[in-house]
């Protein structure tokens, strides 16, 4: 048994996985909770991943916001907001499927992910129709400079 372990080891067919981390609900803060959603595409992810009642997998989410977002960007996502405590990620075969911790959250922080949540949402409705206008702005500017 052990030569075939380290045989298949050698042969890279059986590769070593870094657990992942998942802070204590104690050392979860404000402070990274608020920096991990200040990026929009993580703040999009976590609303998802918070309303849905089953695990996501990470491929789920290879278009954000009518964009399409890199795997590797995607992991870096991921890591944030597991890292800030808000999601539980776990290894299934070749996918990583993610939870909300918003029951844990709720307990050590009361009223503060819903009201994120609800904040995102208020915003994501208002930016519908003036991110089109943000976009020529931008682009005026732009001209501009040349």
């Amino acid at each position: 048994m052990y030569e075939l372990l380290n045989y298949l080891s050698s042969a890279r067919i059986i590769q070593s996985v870094r657990p992942l981390f998942h802070p204590s609900i104690e050392d979860v803060t404000v402070e990274t909770i608020l920096h991990a959603l200040s990026d929009p595409v993580r703040a999009a992810i976590y609303v998802d991943i918070a309303g849905s009642a089953c695990s996501q997998s990470c491929s789920n989410f290879l278009r954000i916001s009518e964009r399409d977002v890199p795997k590797s960007t995607l992991s870096q996502h991921f890591k944030a907001l597991r890292e800030a405590g808000l999601i539980r990620g776990e290894r299934r075969g070749v996918e990583m499927h993610n939870t909300s911790r918003s029951a844990e959250l709720e307990r050590r922080f009361p009223g503060l992910i819903p009201a994120i949540i609800r904040a995102h949402k208020v915003q994501g409705a208002g930016n519908a129709g003036a991110g089109t206008s943000r976009n020529k702005k931008s682009a005026a500017a732009s001209a501009r400079k040349r």
